[in-house]
């Protein structure tokens, strides 16, 4: 067989390098074809490199999983028993916000908006955007809302647990290409030179817990896509020189813009995707074109230039630190998790210098080793860890946040393939390889375990705030957020000291006063609720939620000017925002002005159609106040608008009673009744109805019931009495 440049002919049996006559994973003897002309010698003292690594690993991996198929398989399988355990998990944190809330996954959203809204739903023009643009990954949401018919979470966990596999699977094809280069057979077939390397640390890839945020919790999911198109992005790169190397060229420049592509589609995921252009360029100069990195910096260096000193950052270190030992796991490490290094005395200086020297060392031997093959490996892995992580590191904008598990998806590869490099040298240097191995697998082990116990504190908000408590004890969030998910199920007490420690970590939470301050005005404590609201306005004049509650407390206070001023400053703060222009219909109806709370009701009904106290309020006023035929004409235009609203039904049917229209009326009763059983006013009514209507018997009969589900209602009580001493004369003449 003939092929053209000086690649040709080399015969390489693969093993051979570590005299044991073992294969590692190259099929026995094959011609090895490269895209570049270079010398025959210097190529096969390259091969000659990878596969003397990789033997070194012999130890580790066994020989039966080498075969790209079970060594998939295997990682795959890994990948899905790690987080196999969130499958049926809530929707949590995020979660809420992202996905519960967010309007672009309803039908009735059209789906251009997706491309002028934010990751959350906002428009990208409003000033309360988060900016986060991730189009495509809420397109897959609303395609799982679409598909599993409404917000059931296991359909979007399953997702996820399955997009963290096909990455797992995949980082097997990319680590092969970090480790072992692109060599080719004479057909083009791209050959595995690094086989155990790849698939050891594709295992560590899919078993590190750092992991558990973007598998477990769903938000994760823009994580996955953009590490899933990343890598697809960078293996196309690949796909490009191989095409150059055996077919003239004649398809890499498809290959290229498919690469390009796919890093703008990882862009549309996760803003983190457009890195993949820095790591291919990277790729490219080492592996591609052949760059002697060393010759350059000899260079550099004999021009007397020194590189400028990096400066220390603890924050950095932290990232480092849970890459290494992801044992302690946090969903939030903002507002306090972190205490700032105030001193050069304080002993967390040695955590950043510690990394620094670490990375210069890695740096240096990446740039100055002889060896080019390590120096290749050192420096892709260096650029699979350091590039994806640039986006999220403030060197360049800030993003929000110093740590976040979320962010190290991308990187951990990097980081596992140094890690396996490490090991590699680490076996070939030591004679006890045994003590090695165990090692490797007790990690691997002890890593699966962790994932799978933080799989399950991601199952449900509970689980998940409350293991935050050990881990970041001065987070003030992790506070607020187990106070609000204690409030929430109705544990008002705990919830209250919860929020009260969130305010004494941060005094200026001004989210932790508003939820106490709602708690304390519900428990009728209602000075404390409006000291606290009124600090939560000063500290954040434009914080509308705040506004309106501290009105609702100041209403029940009976400041009724002030109240209606803080109605006003909420509202010019957040101009379509029904709650509040309902609450302020409250006060006015309060106040007898009426015509200006029908007015703030009806607004209130405009910006949220589905707003049903608003409507009800609206019927019951114009009942209250005589005017039936419009009470008539409101509920019957609510009731288009919210057909299944059984308390729409019960305030429509009242004023149909009224209008003496008994059959509709009692139609609405009826309905209403079948939707809310147990409800004593439904039953109550409808038997003032039967009373009027001249039903007796059926009045009786829901008189009792209602009597039944609450004996203390006077009115009914009175009605009954009435109704039996009706009865009693009519039996009387009857005899």
């Amino acid at each position: 067989m003939s092929c053209r440049g000086a690649g040709c002919g080399v015969k390489v049996t693969a093993g051979a390098a570590n005299g044991r006559g073992e294969r590692a994973g190259l099929g026995g003897s094959v011609r090895i074809s490269n895209q570049h002309n270079a010398g025959a010698r210097g190529r096969q003292a390259a091969v000659f490199k990878m596969t003397e690594l990789d033997a070194d690993l012999d130890h580790i991996i066994p020989a039966s999983v080498l075969p790209p198929f079970w060594a998939k398989l295997v990682v795959g399988f890994v990948s899905l028993v790690c987080f196999a355990r969130s499958y049926d998990g809530d929707f949590v944190f995020d979660d809420s916000e992202a996905i519960i809330n967010n309007k672009d996954l309803r039908a009735d959203t059209p789906l251009g908006d997706l491309w002028h809204h934010d990751f959350w739903g906002s428009r990208l023009s409003s000033n309360t955007s988060h900016k986060s643009y991730r189009p495509l990954t809420v397109l897959t949401f609303r395609i799982n809302y679409y598909l599993s018919g409404g917000f059931h979470p296991m359909s979007f966990h399953v997702i996820n647990i399955l997009l963290h596999g096909g990455i797992s699977v995949l980082m097997v094809d990319v680590f092969s290409v970090l480790f072992g280069g692109l060599q080719y057979t004479s057909k083009g077939r791209r050959l595995n030179l690094a086989p155990r390397s790849s698939l050891l640390a594709a295992l560590l890839f899919a078993v590190h817990p750092v992991h558990t945020e973007c598998v477990a919790g769903v938000v994760g999911r823009a994580d996955l896509l953009g590490a899933l198109f990343f890598l697809l992005s960078f293996l196309g790169y690949c796909k490009a020189f191989r095409e150059t190397g055996n077919k003239e060229g004649t398809h890499s420049t498809f290959w290229v813009l498919l690469s390009i592509l796919l890093g703008a589609v990882a862009m549309l995921c996760k803003e983190q995707g457009i890195t993949v252009l820095g790591l291919n360029a990277v790729f490219d100069i080492l592996v591609i074109g052949k760059l002697n990195v060393l010759e350059m910096v000899q260079k550099v260096l004999h021009k007397d230039k020194s590189l400028e000193a990096i400066n220390y950052n603890y924050y950095y270190s932290l990232n480092a630190w849970l890459l290494l030992c992801p044992w302690w796991l946090c969903f939030d490490w903002s507002m306090g998790c972190i205490p700032l290094i105030k001193s050069a005395g304080d002993w967390r200086v040695t955590a950043p210098v510690a990394l620094w020297l670490c990375l210069i060392g890695l740096i240096c031997q990446a740039l100055c080793s002889e060896d080019s093959h390590r120096r290749r490996i050192l420096t892709l892995g260096l650029g699979f860890l350091i590039i994806p992580f640039l986006p999220a590191s403030n060197l360049f904008f800030r993003v929000g946040f110093v740590v976040a598990e979320r962010v190290l998806y991308l990187p951990s590869a990097g980081y596992c393939m140094l890690l396996t490099f490490g090991f590699g040298a680490l076996s070939k240097h030591t004679k006890k390889k045994k003590l090695v191995a165990a090692v490797v697998l007790g990690i691997l082990f002890i890593n699966m375990l962790r994932c799978m116990i933080r799989s399950g504190e991601w199952r449900n908000e509970e689980q998940l705030f409350r293991s935050a408590l050990s881990v970041c004890p001065l987070n003030a969030k992790v506070h607020y957020n187990v106070g609000k998910n204690l409030a929430d199920k109705g544990n008002q007490t705990a919830a209250i000291r919860y929020y009260r420690e969130a305010v004494r970590l941060n005094p200026k939470y001004v989210h932790a006063m508003n939820n106490l301050g709602n708690i304390l005005k519900e428990r009728n404590e209602l000075q404390e609720a409006e000291e606290l609201l009124s600090l939560a306005v000063q500290i954040q004049p434009d914080f509308a939620a705040a506004w309106m509650n501290l009105g609702i407390v100041q209403n029940s206070l009976k400041r009724f000017e002030a109240a209606e001023q803080s109605y006003r400053t909420a509202i010019k703060h957040r101009r379509k925002y029904p709650d509040c222009y309902y609450n302020l219909g409250r006060l006015y109806a309060d106040l007898n002005r009426h015509v200006d709370a029908l007015n703030a009701w009806r607004n209130a009904t405009v910006l949220k159609p589905e707003h049903s106290l608003a409507w009800n309020n609206m019927i019951i006023l114009l009942d209250n106040t005589g005017n039936l035929a419009q009470a008539e004409a409101v509920g019957r235009e609510a009731l288009e608008l919210i057909p299944n609203d059984h308390s729409l039904m019960f305030s429509l049917a009242n004023v149909l009673g009224k209008s003496q229209k008994y059959k509709e009326s009692e139609a609405l009763f009826l309905k209403a009744i079948k939707a809310h059983p147990n409800a004593a006013s439904y039953h109550g009514n409808l038997a003032v109805l039967y009373h009027r209507w001249g039903h007796l018997d059926l009045a009786k009969k829901h008189y009792e019931i209602s009597l039944q589900l609450d004996p203390t209602a006077l009115g009914t009580k009175e009605n009954y009495g009435l109704l039996r001493r009706k009865l009693e004369q009519m039996q009387k003449k009857n005899v």
